[in-house]
């Protein structure tokens, strides 16, 4: 086994698992679950019909909710694509995750020595790949899927754009294969094809590897914008074109159940579909955007409809059939959740903000471990809820620290408290009528930022790698929206 040159925790992960990894090598397939995360790219809490959308068909997400759990309160650790997404793969608030030249960037940027789910799963004799967006590194600091764990990699490197039309903006993500370029700038005609072809290695890649234990990371592009779709689903759905783009998906997850099936792979196979984050809606956007009901907000918001989002998990005969769940989950909670179900041994030094919640999907308990989650928006705390209520800190509108990322705050005046359990909207302020826990809540957040930090401080739970000064980085200059 090979662990991470210069990983803090590289050795003491090795040391902790070598011995059993010689032992059981030989039946990891009959002992080991196969795991399959299929993340969607800006899919509103609304978009898919178990969730109560009232136009986009999405039948094959609805049989994963009818055979498995469906999370009402799965949240992202941040919402916005970058972050997020090294969110779930570090298991960590990114404000807590070590990045290069010791800054805490508002579009997070993971240093190379944080330990990520593949780096966890491999050693443990799986295979992994990620077929679709990565986004959680760069390239230029060694960041790539390749050098974080992943045997193989198909896929655009970062997101496609940020305008409705392709046409409307020079930006051009490649299509790669491993370090290889296969399309070198990604035009309307590969955008419309990227599901399918995603799909299709998918399937290559669990055919490929069904006789030992692997970890997929199917990281659709779509439904970020600009949006694609191919002429199989163009013009199909009541939801107009972005519905078009849903089921596609929807189609997408039919075929990888029915590839398990076809492989009896099965009952052995944990599927975890979920969104990076909330829905972009901004009006340049228009109909090609998502939708966030009953929620309120967005992408780049942290009101509900930013970090809160649909999420199902399936794996017959462990995970109850037909469950609904409200108990607080994150996606911080898949690395030591898949660690655990591998048999790895995380280091005892590795602080996570994740939890295992083997317990909680298995149906062990209906209890979440969480007691708390922290509303980061960037690298900015603007709330935190705990089982029933959630308190938004005072901000102001588009500061200026966040340069062009700040467009989508909005100004709070004052502390306001929220009922979550009656009020999932956020629509009635109710700080007056419950001061005690207004104070309780205000309490934690002291304790969240001497830990983790704020865009103005450093926690003393924030990791660093590098030698020099620990600094968050602001934007001091606004940016235009097409850069």
């Amino acid at each position: 086994m090979k662990f991470k040159r210069n990983h803090p925790h590289g050795l003491m992960l090795g040391l902790a698992i070598v011995a059993s990894f010689l032992g059981v090598q030989s039946s990891l397939a009959e002992s080991k679950p196969n795991i399959i995360v299929f993340l969607t790219d800006d899919q509103g809490y609304n978009d898919v019909g178990c969730f109560g959308s009232p136009d986009i068909k999405t039948p094959n997400f609805d049989r994963m909710a009818k055979e498995s759990m469906l999370f009402k309160s799965a949240y992202v650790g941040s919402p916005v694509c970058g972050p997020s997404r090294s969110a779930l793969m570090t298991g960590s608030y990114p404000i807590r995750i070590g990045e290069p030249k010791n800054t805490k960037s508002l579009h997070t940027v993971p240093h190379t020595q944080e330990l990520m789910i593949p780096e966890v799963l491999k050693p443990m004799g799986y295979s992994t790949a990620i077929i679709g967006k990565w986004h959680a590194g760069e390239a230029k600091t060694k960041g790539d899927p390749n050098s974080q764990g992943f045997d193989y990699f198909f896929g655009t490197p970062k997101y496609n754009g940020v305008t409705k039309l392709i046409e409307q903006t020079k930006l051009r993500a490649p299509l790669m294969r491993n370090k290889e370029v296969v399309v070198e700038a990604i035009e309307q005609k590969e955008m419309d094809q990227l599901t399918t072809m995603y799909t299709e290695e998918a399937v290559k890649f669990i055919t490929e590897n069904k006789e030992k234990p692997f970890f997929l990371y199917l990281a659709h592009n779509m439904p970020h914008v600009p949006l694609g779709v191919s002429d199989k689903f163009r013009g199909k759905s009541e939801g107009g074109f972005y519905g078009d783009v849903i089921m596609e998906l929807d189609w997408s997850m039919g075929v990888i159940m029915k590839t398990l099936k076809d492989l009896k792979l099965d009952e052995n196979t944990l599927i975890v579909f979920v969104s990076d984050n909330g829905p972009w809606i901004e009006k340049v956007i228009g109909d090609h955007a998502g939708h966030a009901d009953p929620l309120r907000g967005a992408k780049m918001m942290s009101w509900e409809g930013g970090p809160r989002v649909p999420c199902i998990m399936r794996w017959p005969g462990h995970i109850p059939a037909g469950k609904i769940s409200d108990a607080l989950i994150t996606t911080m909670d898949l690395l030591p959740t898949f660690a655990g179900l591998s048999g790895a041994s995380l280091p005892d030094d590795l602080v996570l903000d994740g939890k295992d919640i083997k317990p909680l999907i298995t149906g062990a308990t209906e209890q979440s471990p969480h007691q708390y989650y922290y509303y980061y928006c960037y690298t900015h705390l603007q709330a935190i809820r705990d089982e029933r209520w959630k308190l938004v800190l005072p901000r102001k509108k588009d500061p200026n620290w966040m340069g062009w990322w700040g467009r989508m705050i909005e100004e709070v005046k004052e502390v306001q408290l929220y009922d979550l359990d009656n009020d999932l909207g956020e629509m009635t302020n109710v700080a007056a009528a419950h001061p005690e826990v207004v104070n309780r809540l205000m309490k934690q957040v002291e304790t969240a930022r001497a830990d983790l930090g704020d865009y103005d401080r450093i926690g003393q739970g924030a990791r660093f790698f590098d030698q020099g000064k620990k600094r968050p980085k602001l934007v001091k200059t606004k940016k235009k929206r097409n850069q």
